[in-house]
């Protein structure tokens, strides 16, 4: 009896978490992608920290690529959905709490950094189609970098929130079958990493240390060993679990 109900459950159950594997994998791939594009590609190209009057000249002057990073950023944060749902489903049987308080950390996170991006949106609305007088004018400049400066700092605030729930994704991962330990201690080590950025910049003055350049390794390595898992397949759904699941009335039909 017990076999034939893990027969007929196992792979259906196996099936459709190689699927969550592989929506998680795809939807981080493409986060990273987005996420490079808009802030490597665009911002940092057109934003100059200690020169308002040339921010907002180049920003009018490819107003285009920057309303294209902000919808970049949008899809990111839809994206960041999308994973704290494929996470928490692939590492609830790990320790069901845990997995939804990290997957909501992420939510968090993805909430707080669309919100941030109201700033920048407030910047393509006032230097869209704006007049040569206009972007001169000292009060519109000023304005840039305030809001410029509001969403890196909505920003720093909301990479807290994601540290945190980096770091308790590796403890997660650290107790999975699933996934190698080694894995689970570079994504807490990445978490790490965002958290000492964001705190140094939010209460340091001058703080010019970008620790989570050098930590986000583990994070590269999750998109690579989740796409393993959506090929392999799960190592414990058709074992482990499957007994420690199972009713008593099965587990005692299977011993006699």
């Amino acid at each position: 009896m017990y076999q034939s109900i893990t027969g007929a459950a196992g792979p259906a159950v196996d099936h459709s978490q190689r699927r969550v594997a592989l929506a998680a994998a795809f939807s981080l791939l493409a986060m990273a992608l987005l996420a490079g594009f808009a802030q490597f590609g665009v911002l940092a190209s057109v934003i100059v920290p200690t020169d308002a009057a040339a921010t907002t000249h180049n920003i009018a002057a490819s107003i285009g690529l920057f309303s294209a990073a902000i919808a970049a950023f949008l899809v990111v944060a839809v994206l960041d959905v999308v994973v704290a749902w494929g996470l928490y489903v692939l590492l609830r049987p790990v320790q069901a709490r845990v997995a939804l308080l990290v997957g909501g950390l992420r939510v968090v996170y993805a909430a707080a950094f669309a919100y941030a991006l109201l700033d920048l949106v407030d910047v393509a609305r006032l230097l869209n189609g704006a007049a040569a007088a206009t972007l001169q004018s000292d009060q519109v400049q000023a304005q840039v970098a305030a809001s410029v400066t509001g969403f890196r700092a909505g920003w720093d605030l909301a990479l807290a929130v994601f540290g945190l729930s980096l770091v308790g994704l590796g403890g997660l991962l650290v107790r999975s079958a699933d996934f190698p330990r080694l894995l689970g201690g570079l994504v807490i080590l990445a978490g790490a990493g965002y958290l000492a950025d964001s705190i140094g910049r939010t209460l340091v003055t001058g703080y010019t240390l970008t620790i989570s350049t050098f930590t986000f390794i583990g994070e590269v390595l999750l998109i690579v060993w989740l796409f393993k898992l959506a090929i392999t397949g799960s190592r414990t759904f058709g074992n482990r679990r499957s007994v420690d699941e199972a009713p008593a009335g099965a587990s005692q039909a299977a011993a006699s």
